[in-house]
């Protein structure tokens, strides 16, 4: 793995030779468990890291204790919150956390400031990637400023059954996941069973009427939404 790692990336993968065989020499490939704190807030970033397998969580804490889930990073994507710090010298504010096993490839900091100073293909990668995920938090921060959360709740629902009927999470993982207060999930989940959209049991939700809650998650896109 450590001999391709960067052919799994499209924009490095067009580097040329000379910028290639520097990020395979001068980089290492980490494993971590799954429910690693991989980064946290006050800490300053060492690595530039690809992920390479797995899935790692990103999500910020207020002083209150009320968390949110900021974006994910899957196999094949580096991450935006590590770049910025990089780049401005700063620490984190967020926390990453390894939803599964992880293996990622490391660049040290020290590559990461010569290759984006010296290799306009690199910065390219870098800056693209940063942009995507700067318009999807812009995409997030929308969502949880203007939609209505009986919406959200729906499709979120919908997307974590992954076409089956079964939902296995807390109303406390829910409302993290939509930048919400646990006590709303928790009221709206009540309404969607009391409408006999879903059965509720301890750490599982059941799906009994997935028709029902396509068709609300739909008036997302539409008037009034």
């Amino acid at each position: 793995m450590q001999n391709v790692w960067v052919d799994r990336f499209p924009g490095l993968s067009r580097l040329e030779d000379r910028i290639k065989g520097i990020l395979l020499d001068r980089s290492a490939v980490l494993h971590v468990p799954r429910g690693t704190v991989i980064f946290g807030p006050g800490k300053s970033p060492e690595n530039m890291l690809f992920l390479l397998d797995g899935s790692v969580r990103v999500q910020q804490t207020s002083e209150g204790g009320r968390e949110i889930v900021l974006y994910r990073i899957h196999a094949g994507e580096s991450c935006v919150l590590t770049t910025a710090c990089l780049l401005a010298y700063d620490d984190y504010s967020a926390e990453g956390i390894a939803e599964t096993d992880v293996s990622a490839a490391a660049i040290p900091r020290a590559v990461f400031d010569d290759l984006v100073a010296n290799s306009a293909e690199f910065r390219k990668f870098v800056f693209l990637a940063f942009s995507k995920r700067i318009t999807d938090l812009f995409l997030m921060i929308d969502e949880v400023a203007f939609q209505r959360i009986d919406l959200r709740l729906a499709q979120k629902l919908q997307e974590l059954a992954q076409g089956g009927t079964e939902v296995r999470t807390t109303h406390q993982q829910l409302a993290a996941e939509l930048g919400s207060a646990r006590e709303v999930i928790s009221r709206q989940l009540q309404e969607f069973q009391r409408r006999g959209w879903i059965t509720q049991t301890r750490g599982t939700i059941t799906l009994t009427d997935a028709g029902a809650l396509a068709d609300l998650a739909q008036h997302r896109s539409g008037p009034g939404s």
